[in-house]
């Protein structure tokens, strides 16, 4: 008698919180590979995919090279987010440190030893900040950052958004040098370039940049150069509303539009994505 076939296992949600998530890459292979050996006719149900596909928290690039690599992932389970979330009213006081984390894990009723929740440390504080910045400048635009004057050209948008990210750190200025420090230490320099590439990318993509062609790379390279270098302007300017780091952007802004109106070909393209890609990350303090 032929014997009954048996349908895949549910994966067990018992740790879920306490694990990494997975791609949907990864869990779709797994899923694909399940069902090939059991060949059951039956499909996935929709509780199966809730449990085994979580949400990307990535931004998704409109333009893609084979040769341009995936940003290095940095997703975080709910309760590492919800003891990021806050952690972070604590940085102004404590700074990027593990003080801040051990109160955000008290404050959200976690037992202090949930900080070895964060294999990087301080750093994945750093990271939870660069990244909820970014969608609070993507939510900016959406409440209307734009439409007290829709007539702005693309560099006036650029300044706009870049001033708009950099007032976000106001309240924890006196803090950044120390976590310019964190994120130029080696093992952090790729994560920090893959946040600098993803604001670089927000920033473009909200100011209407449609770029499908070398200046896709040479715009973002710029735009992250700028922010980089007005970053650490902004530590040390005591003008009122930061003007002092406004006039710096708005001048960095016209000669990178100066600038990129001179490159043609090539050799010069790369010549110039190559220079700025070093000099960005000594802009923000890497230590490359």
């Amino acid at each position: 008698m032929a014997q009954p076939l048996r349908r895949p296992a549910l994966l067990s949600t018992t740790k879920h919180h306490l694990t990494p998530l997975r791609t949907i890459s990864q869990c779709t292979r797994q899923l694909h590979h399940q069902t090939r050996q059991t060949k059951s006719p039956s499909r996935p149900t929709t509780k199966h995919l809730r449990l085994t596909l979580p949400i990307p928290t990535r931004a998704t690039r409109l333009y893609h090279s084979e040769h341009h690599p995936e940003i290095p992932p940095h997703e975080y389970t709910n309760s590492q987010t919800t003891i990021l979330s806050a952690a972070l009213r604590h940085v102004p006081t404590h700074g990027f440190t593990t003080d801040a984390l051990t109160l955000g894990a008290r404050d959200s009723g976690f037992l202090d030893v949930s900080v070895q929740l964060f294999p990087r440390g301080e750093f994945d504080l750093v990271l939870f900040w660069l990244a909820s910045r970014r969608g609070l400048l993507r939510a900016a635009v959406e409440d209307g950052l734009f439409e007290t004057d829709a007539a702005l050209s693309l560099e006036d948008k650029v300044k706009v958004l870049i001033m708009e990210r950099l007032r976000m750190n106001a309240e924890i200025r006196h803090q950044w040098q120390d976590a310019l420090a964190l994120m130029s230490l080696a093992g952090n320099i790729p994560l920090s370039l893959s946040e600098l590439h993803a604001l670089s990318s927000d920033i473009l993509n909200l100011a209407g940049d449609a770029s499908v062609d070398a200046s896709w790379y040479t715009k973002r390279l710029s735009v992250a150069a700028i922010y980089a270098s007005s970053d650490v302007v902004l530590t040390r300017d005591q003008s009122p509303g930061f003007s002092e780091t406004e006039a710096f952007v708005g001048r960095r802004v016209e000669d990178s539009k100066a600038i990129g109106e001179k490159i043609s070909g090539v050799k010069q393209c790369l010549g110039f994505m190559g220079s700025t890609a070093i000099g960005l990350g000594r802009s923000w303090g890497l230590k490359i």
